[in-house]
């Protein structure tokens, strides 16, 4: 039983006869209007029957499996259908689509991309920046959106990282989205409210606060975070009597609940993940930075 249930984790990615990269949550087709499943002439049950049925039998998916197909949708190839797959088994699962011709004959596992349309101005349509804390023109030719967690050590590792490649490209803005992981990190949402409050009463000071917790990352535990934070923010110049008063009221926390909000919209679930005028890069991935930044410059 342990090794169906681990087996299954990685079976989804690749159910499918070709397999692709896993489709994000961004990708989908458009929304089509609900209509009744066509049924295949000659062929036993509707079209999502068929597709569970091959797939079981593909995947050796026994009774002990829960499988849950469709409903089909439209995409925008006339003859392609879109159907979602849930399998689950042993109070553990997992969903992605499949692509089914019409006929039932034909099914693939991958990414259905619109050639005529850029490939990632949904992702940057859903980027609301809003008055989140940024460095550099609003007007940049490339703009930095990163959804960070201040406990994150990786994120400490990508913050180093932008040190050194942001004061190379002035003309680049960056963009901080908090997106604290507070059932691994404790005191991270203590970081991110004190984030927020010190944009909201100086920008600037925002910056030093922030680059201050990832400094002191390691010395910052959950029984001492809020008096170590104070400490950092009273260097970074900030008014104590007025920080202290936004902490203790709930705004900050509405924003940065809107923030993570938007983060699973666009399928965040990891720190750092930072898009790159759209571009997603997971992690602290300095090559992969670069590459992309000097590649939105020369388009």
């Amino acid at each position: 039983m342990l090794r169906q249930i681990l087996a299954l984790a990685c079976l989804l990615p690749w159910f499918a006869p070709i397999a692709a990269a896993q489709k994000s949550s961004t990708d989908k087709a458009p929304p089509s209007k609900t209509q009744a499943p066509p049924s295949l002439p000659g062929k036993a049950g509707t079209l999502e029957q068929r597709v569970e049925q091959y797939l079981r039998n593909y995947y050796a998916w026994g009774p002990s499996f829960e499988v849950k197909v469709g409903p089909a949708k439209s995409t925008p190839i006339p003859d392609l259908l879109e159907v979602s797959v849930t399998v689950s088994m042993g109070g553990q699962g997992d969903t992605a689509s499949v692509y089914v011709s019409k006929d039932g004959k034909f099914m693939f596992r991958g990414e259905l991309t619109d050639m005529s349309a850029d490939p990632f101005a949904e992702i940057r349509a859903k980027l609301q920046l809003g008055n989140s804390p940024s460095m550099g023109p609003t007007d940049a030719k490339v703009t930095l959106v990163e959804f960070a967690d201040f406990e994150c050590p990786s994120c400490r590792e990508l913050d180093r990282i932008l040190r050194e490649v942001l004061p190379t490209h002035p003309e680049v803005r960056l963009v901080y989205k908090d997106y604290p992981l507070t059932d691994i990190h404790p005191w991270a949402m203590t970081a991110a409210i004190a984030g927020q409050c010190a944009n909201q009463q100086d920008p600037q000071a925002f910056w030093k606060l922030h680059d201050s917790i990832f400094d002191s990352q390691q010395v910052i535990s959950p029984s001492n975070a809020s008096d170590k934070i104070n400490d950092l923010a009273n260097q970074a110049g900030l008014n104590l009597d007025a920080f202290r008063t936004c902490i203790a009221s709930p705004e900050p926390t509405h924003a940065i609940e809107a923030s993570m909000e938007q983060g699973h919209n666009l399928n965040v679930n990891s720190t750092p993940t930072i898009f790159v005028n759209g571009r997603r890069v997971i992690g602290a991935d300095r090559a992969l930075l670069d590459q992309l930044v000097e590649f939105e410059f020369i388009k």
